[in-house]
């Protein structure tokens, strides 16, 4: 199966000089003189190097063969440890392979497990996580309309910039893909 540049995505994953590959930017560019080409961030699948590479416009490449399967995180040694939610089976994943993911994986969180063939070589996080907050400074009383931000640590230690109404022990919603606040999420039923 191929596709067009036209079609480029951030996450797509695309084989190129026959190696698995992930486009984390692209910008389509059209010069006053020559053809209209794709410049492109490409993210190698297992080796997690990143390349720069140009594509001609509407030039076709080929999609990775890949297979997804829905896996819960279990723990974390020196490995990242997930169970397949239909089969039991386990499978473990380095620091590598799971990449940028390891700062928004908390245990139980379940996730996609992409496999090329047949080895697992990573993972997609849920597009919103709720975490807890374990450190962060005390907010100031009345200023929840000033619209300023404090770093705040989580409990998978990830450190994103939360408004400042938030406190420690609130349960806050996070895009994992740009690693942005999104809000003060609801608490789990027998918490607080």
């Amino acid at each position: 199966m191929q596709v067009s540049t036209n079609d480029f995505r951030k996450g797509l994953k695309i084989e190129v000089d026959g190696a698995p590959y992930a486009i984390v930017d692209f910008q389509h560019v059209k010069p006053g003189k020559g053809g209209a080409f794709v410049r492109t961030k490409l993210k190698h699948l297992r080796l997690e190097t990143v390349i720069d590479k140009t594509f001609r416009a509407e030039e076709k490449v080929p999609l990775v063969n890949f297979e997804e399967k829905r896996m819960q995180f279990l723990y974390r040694d020196d490995r990242f440890h997930f169970m397949d939610l239909e089969t039991y089976d386990q499978v473990s994943l380095s620091e590598a392979e799971v990449g940028d993911a390891r700062q928004f994986l908390k245990e139980n969180t379940e996730v996609e497990v992409f496999y090329v063939d047949g080895a697992p070589i990573g993972i997609e996080l849920p597009t919103f996580v709720d975490l807890l907050v374990l450190k962060t400074d005390p907010g100031l009383r009345g200023d929840t309309a000033s619209g300023g931000s404090k770093p705040a640590t989580l409990e998978t230690g990830a450190v994103v910039s939360v408004p400042l109404f938030i406190s420690e022990g609130d349960l806050v919603r996070v895009d994992t893909r740009t690693g942005a606040y999104i809000s003060r999420a609801a608490a789990a039923a027998g918490s607080g």
